[in-house]
């Protein structure tokens, strides 16, 4: 099996796995999340270990270990994307598997399996965009939209698409839901890299939000922003926050 089949694999068991767990009705709201969590981590670090024994892996649910960072070949996961979202069993929330290569968002998968009949989008298996509408849409937080989006998005007449996970806003614009994403209240690689492989893979930018690359499999793994949207909005986008930034300064 391919590195790309094992990633959409391994991301649509654990969604099978978690809905399984939500449905056995044993776990109180409090009490899922974690059940949940703990529960897709096991399958998926057990399953990678066994099957790329050889490869890094760096998993939220999972105790860091220095030894991926001397390997080129990085596994990185996150078994519940929102697990707010899935405990309240809404359909934005998402389990991420990847690979990062030196550093570089290479390989991923990105399960959806609180849509109906659930769906895992694939760096492997790029789909056509589709046409962009009239009025643009950015996704964000919830419960604590980005400073920067709310009011990029007020210079574009954006309208905001309040959304849960990252992988959700992510794939939400390859699914033609919205066409931004842009995030800068905080993150780490897991929340980040597996979207970012599919997103890439589908043409999309994918940057941090002052243009800079984003880069994974590092010792640190807070990554506490980024821009995900259609190619033609990118360097619109990247104009208005860096604006925004040099008016809250001089401020």
């Amino acid at each position: 099996m391919s590195d790309a089949k094992l990633a959409a694999y391994l991301a649509e068991i654990a969604g099978r796995l978690l809905l399984d767990v939500r449905a056995s009705g044993l776990f109180s709201p409090k009490a899922l999340g974690k059940a949940g969590d703990q529960t897709a981590n096991q399958f998926l670090c057990h399953a990678l270990r066994e099957q790329r024994p050889d490869d890094g892996l760096l998993s939220e649910e999972e105790k860091d270990n220095e030894d991926r960072l001397a390997k080129s070949r990085v596994w990185i996961v996150d078994p519940v994307d929102g697990t707010r979202e899935y405990g309240e069993e809404r359909a934005d929330w998402a389990v991420h598997v990847g690979m990062a290569i030196d550093g570089q968002p290479v390989i991923g998968a990105v399960a959806l399996p609180g849509l109906d009949g659930g769906m895992v989008l694939r760096s492997d298996e790029p789909v056509p965009l589709p046409l962009a509408p009239d009025r643009l849409r950015m996704v964000v937080s919830r419960t604590r939209p980005a400073a920067e989006a709310i009011e990029v998005a007020a210079h574009l007449g954006a309208e905001l698409v309040p959304m849960g996970s990252a992988g959700a806003k992510a794939m939400a614009i390859i699914l033609g839901q919205a066409d931004i994403y842009l995030h800068s209240g905080g993150q780490y690689e897991w929340d980040s890299m597996a979207p970012v492989a599919v997103a890439r893979a589908h043409g999309l930018h994918c940057s941090r939000i002052d243009g800079a690359p984003l880069v994974y499999n590092q010792a640190d793994v807070y990554l506490p922003d980024l821009l995900i949207c259609r190619p033609e909005h990118a360097e619109t986008v990247l104009g208005h926050v860096a604006r925004f930034k040099q008016d809250a300064i001089k401020s």
